[in-house]
């Protein structure tokens, strides 16, 4: 079969524009992922070069799944001249891993190794607080959180430590440049790179250097780009730097989908796109083939709302579908019950529970709902907490990264003592001042038997798959045995975690063709890990997660809990009232959780809900008067044990 024979007008055409630049605005559910992966394919078809393609997006979970439908889509594609080598294959990355890519290939030019590390956010705060004692400033007084977001977030803004120039009256952000110019050091001195730097480290070789320029805009002729609305300034600048020269370059957007200014993502970019490109051609995608028609009015009525976006209007072949359910609720605790109910009833029906999810918009509001979910026996898996951020977990792959980066010192900080081998904080600071000989015979021989197994690890990288790398160092450094001799269910579980982390790394076994090359990627896909990434695991249980970890993903049945205003739409702690741009960027938010839902969604808030230990009475969120009555569930259920609840009814 042809395979544009399974797409639709507007993806066809989509697909068939190969050449020069092309936006498209797809509606949440429309089949973006599938029609950017035919366009790849029909590219390749047309006679170029599968490695001359490059994707990007933004999360690994989103970049696996366009890089299995792609191969699959080669694979199956009998008028290929197959087989395609694995240097054949089209590079399908996130912006980081793009980044990584590129600075390992060019590290020399910003002064560091090709085995760098990546500081994670704890690495990046024990850092800042470093950087405030040489400056002999309190850390209580001035907030490492503060002063990373704000590092951060100018770093996003296109900016360095030199570029980024405060006025004097701005007394926080002038201690925020000189707070920065220590930081820059520390990473310096430890071979490191934070987060914001794998992005802004490659904008700023593209811009600098011509020749490097050049040739990653001939590597890579036909660029495509999802998600283009979340790009920031440095983003938007790698983009344009690789599109400059043949302007093959295809964005996929959504303006209604913008929901990470807060981090930097500028709508500006997808807004301007015609006036960087004149030329370029704009494609609507806006047949859901996801949700219920209900659903897509309700979405459609929420979001037309808003000014600041491109006019477009969902559509679906799909059946009517049940009315939304919208439930008020007395407290948060009857609200957390109503929705365990309603799971429980859904169960009971055959529903299964990875079928399920619960969105809110602020971390804290999971907690009465776990406790409901635990009294009903409801199994749930919560987003938030990452498989690559377990102790255990971080401290193997810390054995790693010291051995093939020996400046990495809160790496070495971190696993010099782990299983404890009686090396104190003593020893460790004339170890990390390189006063070795200062050190007991003992203790120094204790210390070479470290660096001896650093040695031996480095030594099974270069020469061993990634699992049996794991597996080395597991048994090398005696964790295996000292969690084996505890035998507390801590330990036992800490163990079958890191087997589960030897499962993980057989993924890269077979990218070994390099020296290393499998572990550096493991190394890379653990610093940037994403919430949604858990969901690789496939734990059973119903999803619970803030609206903005569920951006890409969809279920059956989506509960949105916490509809009030101030909490949903979600007013700062230090703010006395939202801007404009805020308010609409929050209603953005709601379109994207209620077109998560498949077949049925159900909206609730709470009368009254404690935050801060303060009971507060709530008005309904704005946004629930934006759907259509008709549309709304208007039965009235029984009402719960004890408390009233009331279904509106409009």
């Amino acid at each position: 079969m042809n395979h544009l024979e399974s797409l639709n007008s507007k993806q066809r055409e989509a697909v068939l524009t190969t050449e020069g630049p092309v936006l498209i605005l797809a509606g949440a559910g429309a089949g973006k992922t599938k029609t950017l992966t035919h366009r790849i394919l029909e590219i390749i078809k047309k006679g170029v070069a599968p490695h001359k393609i490059l994707g990007i997006t933004f999360t690994n979970k989103a970049a696996k799944e366009m890089r299995e439908r792609i191969y699959k889509l080669i694979r199956e594609d009998k008028s290929l001249n197959l087989p395609i080598s694995m240097m054949e294959k089209p590079f399908m990355t996130t912006f980081h891993s793009l980044g990584v890519h590129i600075i390992k290939e060019q590290s020399s030019k910003i002064g560091v190794t090709r085995h760098f590390t990546i500081y994670d956010r704890a690495d990046s705060k024990k850092a800042i607080k470093e950087a405030l004692e040489m400056l002999n400033l309190d850390s209580k007084e001035f907030d490492p959180s503060s002063i990373l977001s704000t590092i951060s977030k100018e770093k996003g803004d296109f900016k360095n430590s030199y570029t980024f120039n405060p006025s004097d009256k701005e007394v926080f952000r002038k201690i925020v440049k000189n707070v920065w110019s220590k930081y820059d050091a520390i990473l310096k001195r430890n071979n490191a790179l934070d987060f914001d730097d794998l992005i802004l480290k490659t904008a700023e070789i593209l811009r600098d250097h011509t020749d490097i320029r050049e040739y990653y805009q001939n590597k890579w002729q036909y660029i495509h780009i999802d998600e283009y609305q979340d790009t920031n300034k440095v983003q938007y600048s790698i983009a344009k730097s690789l599109a400059e020269n043949h302007h093959n370059i295809c964005v996929v957007g959504d303006a209604d989908q913008n929901i990470y200014s807060w981090r930097g993502a500028d709508i500006q970019n997808i807004l301007n796109f015609e006036t960087d490109y004149p030329e370029a051609k704009v494609i609507l995608l806006e047949e859901n083939y996801r949700s219920t028609k209900t659903i897509i009015s309700a979405a459609n009525l929420i979001i037309e709302k808003n000014i600041l976006r491109k006019k477009k209007e969902l559509f679906t072949n799909n059946e009517k579908g049940e009315k939304i359910t919208l439930v008020e609720a007395s407290t948060e605790n009857d609200e957390a019950r109503i929705v365990a109910e309603n799971i429980s009833d859904l169960i009971k029906k055959g529903v299964k529970t990875n079928n399920i999810a619960v969105l809110y918009r602020a971390n804290f509001q999971s907690r009465v709902l776990e406790e409901s979910f635990l009294k009903k026996n409801i199994p749930y898996q919560l987003l938030g907490v990452k498989f690559f951020e377990r102790k255990e977990v971080k401290d193997v792959l810390s054995f790693i990264r010291t051995s093939l980066n020996r400046q990495s010192t809160p790496d070495l900080v971190r696993i010099i003592n782990v299983p404890p081998r009686g090396i104190g904080k003593a020893t460790l600071i004339k170890v990390i001042a390189g006063e070795e000989n200062t050190l007991s015979p003992a203790m120094r021989q204790k210390v070479s038997d470290f660096f001896h197994l650093l040695d031996l690890i480095s030594m099974e990288v270069k020469t061993k798959k990634p699992s049996e790398v794991i597996n080395f160092i597991i048994k090398a450094t005696g964790l295996e045995k000292y969690l084996r001799e505890n035998r507390t269910s801590e330990d036992l579980e800490t163990l079958e975690n890191l087997g589960e982390l030897v499962t993980l790394a057989t993924k890269y076994d077979n990218q070994n063709q390099k020296e290393g090359e499998g572990i550096e990627n493991l190394l890379t896909d653990a610093s940037l890990a994403t919430d949604q990434d858990e969901l690789i695991e496939e734990k059973n249980g119903v999803k619970l997660m803030t609206v903005h970890a569920s951006k890409g993903l969809e279920f059956d049945y989506v509960f949105i809990t916490g509809l009030e205003e101030d909490l949903f739409p979600h007013i700062k702690i230090d703010e006395a009232q939202m801007s404009k741009s805020e308010r609409e960027e929050e209603r953005r938010l709601f379109y994207v959780a209620v077109t998560r839902a498949k077949k049925k969604l159900f909206l609730l808030f709470a009368r009254m809900r404690t935050i801060f230990g303060s009971q507060r009475y709530n008005e309904p969120s704005e946004f629930i008067g934006d759907i259509d009555g008709d549309l709304i569930d208007k039965e009235i259920l029984e009402e719960p044990t004890g408390i009233k609840a009331i279904f509106i009814d409009f």
